[in-house]
């Protein structure tokens, strides 16, 4: 069975779902956007298993509990920083949806919710990132056996219009 892409404007930390992604930073340590409200809806005791963490490394992604989150667990990954696009930027975006895709699977998680990764304070243009996510989400779900519904969670309007404009594109290859 193939997972479902939904694209969908809300609050992140409001899913129930078994994982949502945290578009985080090197130190995992918590920050602005949506860091920071992931950090807040969760509590002090995400900060305390993320100091266990030792930080992630741009493109990489590691776990933790939810905690107070309706979501089961939080996978942390860090996107990269826009900086024109000639500093593999699109791979390392790429890799973060691959190495939170990996890890749903070997959780068997059934549906996760993911950001506009590395679309706010990072500077990523909404559209590339947008068909970056959806091009590795689906490059990827065959790994990802039990997974059902996947969210690409939009805050902004303008981002959102940016995930439907290109999932419209896209769908007619996938």
């Amino acid at each position: 069975m193939t997972a479902t892409i939904k694209i969908i404007q809300d609050n992140i930390t409001q899913l129930k779902v078994d994982a949502i992604v945290n578009a985080a930073n090197v130190s995992l340590l918590g920050g602005g956007g949506v860091d920071g409200a992931i950090h807040s809806a969760a509590g002090p005791e995400l900060l305390e298993a993320c100091k266990k963490l030792n930080g992630c490394r741009v493109g990489q992604a590691k776990i933790t509990p939810g905690f107070r989150l309706p979501a089961r667990f939080v996978i942390h990954t860090v996107g990269p920083i826009w900086s024109g696009g000639d500093n593999d930027e699109s791979k390392l975006l790429a890799s973060c949806y691959r190495s939170c895709l990996d890890i749903a699977a070997v959780h068997g998680f059934k549906s996760m919710a993911f950001p506009a990764i590395s679309c706010g304070v990072y500077g990523y243009p909404a559209d590339q990132a947008a068909a970056i996510a959806i091009n590795s989400i689906a490059d990827n779900l065959q790994n990802c056996v039990d997974l059902e519904t996947v969210y690409l969670v939009c805050f902004a309007e303008p981002v959102l219009k940016a995930y439907h404009e290109q999932f419209n594109c896209i769908k007619g290859v996938l």
